[in-house]
């Protein structure tokens, strides 16, 4: 029986790799993924098979693993991140159902809204939700909706892919739904190249973050009523304090 191995890789350097992902990523024959996604690990798995393929091919990706896992072959098949918060976990399952003699195991990384919140403090202690800007996949009335609802829920909101060429301006537009309900003295954070050498992060109203400049490397944080900033750190208390 051939196997694959869905891995996300976590946010940046090789540290933030869990361990039963290195142990994966150690037992596969052939490593699949996003060309980006495969520079970062092929001086760490020299002796492997290593098949990329380019953005907006993720069938294709998948296929792949198909194809060799087929052949009685281990197979990772990596994202960064989680490989199953905005991952490939999803679509291998959906275009490997129903095929025999191959196994699919998931294994979890550390997502960007985990990475980043760490960056930042702990603007996720309390309830939270994630919430991405894409809609290459996703239609922009549905982001909106699900906007209004986590601010109206009074969650601590942490955005993914806030920005791109193309869609310069769509933070912009989350904000302005956003200060439909929330007042615009809201803390926020945001945190760019999670994990890597240039990492850097910033703390901010909601007001400001509305005309803050900021790409696909980044992500956004929206705190709930209750967040606060204590010695330059982003918290979102659990309520201890209130029991003393």
């Amino acid at each position: 029986m051939g196997r694959i191995y869905v891995v996300g890789l976590g946010p940046g350097k090789e540290e933030y790799m869990t361990y039963v992902a290195a142990k994966a990523l150690e037992e596969s024959e052939v490593i699949i993924g996003y060309t980006v996604y495969i520079d970062l690990i092929k001086d760490r798995y020299p002796g492997k098979e290593l098949l990329t393929t380019g953005m907006r091919q993720e069938k294709e990706r998948c296929s792949l693993c198909l194809s060799n896992a087929l052949e009685g072959k281990t197979v990772s098949l990596v994202c960064s991140g989680d490989s199953g918060v905005y991952g490939m976990a999803s679509l291998m399952l959906e275009m490997a159902e129903g095929t025999e003699g191959v196994e699919i195991i998931v294994i979890p990384g550390i997502t960007a809204a985990l990475s980043g919140g760490a960056v930042l403090g702990a603007p996720l202690s309390h309830d939270f939700c994630v919430i991405s800007l894409s809609d290459h996949l996703t239609p922009w009335e549905l982001i909106e909706k699900r906007l209004r609802c986590a601010a109206e829920g009074d969650f601590a909101i942490a955005i993914y892919n806030p920005s791109s060429k193309l869609r310069k301006d769509y933070l912009k537009r989350a904000c302005d739904i956003l200060l439909e309900v929330i007042e615009k003295e809201r803390v926020c954070g945001l945190v760019r190249n999670i994990g890597r050498d240039d990492e850097s992060y910033n703390i901010c109203t909601l007001d400001e973050l509305k005309d803050m400049q900021v790409d696909m490397f980044t992500t956004v944080f929206i705190g709930n009523s209750a967040t606060k900033v204590i010695d330059g750190r982003l918290v979102t208390p659990r309520g201890y304090l209130k029991n003393d």
